[in-house]
């Protein structure tokens, strides 16, 4: 490992979805000689004065990330980002208004790209001030790719063993059936309930969510009932309140409501996967899985169009449950997979060829990172900077304790529970396996939610796990 090379610095925010692929990333990073700090988003930011001047990898660019990048950059830290919802979005103009900021792009370094179309949005909004893109793709997807599914055999052979032949139901209403139901911004767009007046797009968005999400609680009883032989997995968003879920749970006897794990070995063990624009269908057409969108109701302004379009389409309950059923035994797959990956290209790069997770590590080794730290900046910037984050984590560590706060430790840990230094060697060990690499990459408690993982010197034994 090269002493004076950058600290990167990897934030998780939900773990069921990004912390796998943040491994997989911390691991190329560490091999290529670059001490990694990776960890629950949260506690990342209530320690980040401490850490060595290092790259800090954001997950998104919200104005909400503002105060949040002042402090790193006044710490000494550079920013890299990438949009962890740029791949799946709202139309243009609606998604620089909800999940970019000119303040926050002036902020970074240098910006990744899920595919060519992110880049094109990125390069296209008015606040862009000219940080180089690089069209990587996404460690997420590299888990998906044929040379890593077997990644997640022991947890597909586990979910077989334990539901048998299921069907996966995959949830997205988050926005209007939220953990905290304070927070579900769409609900309260939809029923003229925000504060002032709220943007037309969010009343429409709202009101065609509240109706789908209507329309699946609906559908719901009668696809237990097609496929009453078999298990049906209800899946929620991890933002999702899950109460309304449980309830019909009560009356469907194969009904079964779980949130547990990586999406993607729920994907592979399934039969079949229903869902309605959201990233489910574009994982289930990477990993070669049957799928179908179910659009009971249409909008040309809100659907989120293309992932339903790597699916079979259906638009009745009747016609989704002939649909599943065919897919059950075994007379319907995927969607042809010319059609998929013409569709895939467009908005997903490294579905081949060198890992994302590689060309993004080649894009900080290219920046100088790998080599030295970024430069310090004066003790008057650091005090400031060290000042303004403990008086933020005073403050967000008393809202952690306000029951149905955004920041409560229940909510917290709901997205990041607990996990050990032996469960991410296990992990690491499997992707090792798999690439014929990491065999010398440790892990180390740093702290809370906090891990150290770098590679160890040739001399150097390993930890046994």
């Amino acid at each position: 490992m090269n002493n004076s090379a950058s600290t990167l610095i990897i934030p998780v925010e939900t773990q069921v979805r990004e912390m796998d692929a943040k491994i997989l990333l911390s691991c190329v990073a560490a091999e290529r000689g670059f001490p990694v700090i990776m960890g629950s988003r949260a506690f990342i930011h209530y320690q980040v004065a401490s850490f060595p001047r290092g790259v800090y990898l954001a997950k998104s660019l919200r104005t909400l990330s503002i105060r949040m990048f002042k402090i790193l950059r006044q710490l000494g830290h550079e920013i890299v980002a990438w949009d962890e919802e740029g791949l799946l979005r709202w139309p243009d103009a609606e998604y620089y208004r909800q999940r970019l900021s000119p303040i926050t792009l002036g902020q970074t370094a240098h910006l990744f790209a899920w595919g060519a179309d992110n880049a094109r949005v990125f390069r296209d909004y008015p606040g862009y001030h000219g940080a180089p893109i690089h069209i990587t793709g996404n460690p997420r997807i590299d888990l998906m790719r044929p040379e890593l599914r077997e990644y997640y055999q022991p947890q597909v052979a586990a979910l077989r063993e334990r539901y048998g032949d299921f069907v996966l139901v995959n949830t997205n209403f988050g926005l209007v059936n939220h953990f905290y139901s304070d927070l579900g911004y769409l609900k309260k767009a939809a029923e003229s309930k925000v504060p002032g007046t709220a943007h037309p797009y969010d009343e429409g968005k709202g009101r065609h969510k509240l109706s789908l999400f209507n329309y699946f609680q609906e559908m719901v009883p009668s696809l237990c009932a097609a496929v009453s032989d078999h298990t049906v997995v209800l899946r929620p968003h991890p933002s999702e309140n899950q109460a309304v879920w449980k309830k019909i749970g009560e009356r469907c006897r194969n009904l079964r409501v779980i949130n547990e794990g990586n999406i993607i070995p729920w994907l592979m063990a399934a039969k079949a996967v229903v869902a309605n624009g959201c990233t489910s269908l574009v994982e289930s057409a990477v990993l070669d899985m049957p799928a179908v969108a179910y659009q009971p109701v249409t909008s040309e302004e809100f659907d989120d169009d293309w992932a339903n379009s790597l699916s079979h389409r259906v638009f009745s309950v009747d016609e989704l449950c002939l649909t599943i059923r065919a897919m059950v035994a075994g007379e319907l797959g995927p969607l042809d997979f010319p059609l998929r990956r013409k569709i895939l290209d467009q908005h997903i790069a490294a579905l081949d060829g060198p890992l994302a997770a590689d060309r993004m590590v080649a894009v900080l080794e290219a920046a100088g990172y790998n080599k030295k730290q970024p430069p310090a900046v004066s003790i008057s910037d650091y005090l400031r900077g060290w000042l303004n984050n403990k008086v933020r984590t005073r403050k967000k560590r008393r809202n952690m304790r306000r029951p149905g706060h955004r920041n409560n430790i229940a909510f917290h840990d709901h997205r990041f529970p607990a996990i050990s230094v032996e469960e991410i060697m296990e992990r690491i060990g499997r992707l090792g396996r798999l690439l014929n690499r990491f065999e010398r990459i440790r892990v180390e408690q740093h702290s809370r939610h906090i891990f150290s993982i770098r590679s160890r010197a040739v001399n150097e034994r390993p930890v046994s796990v």
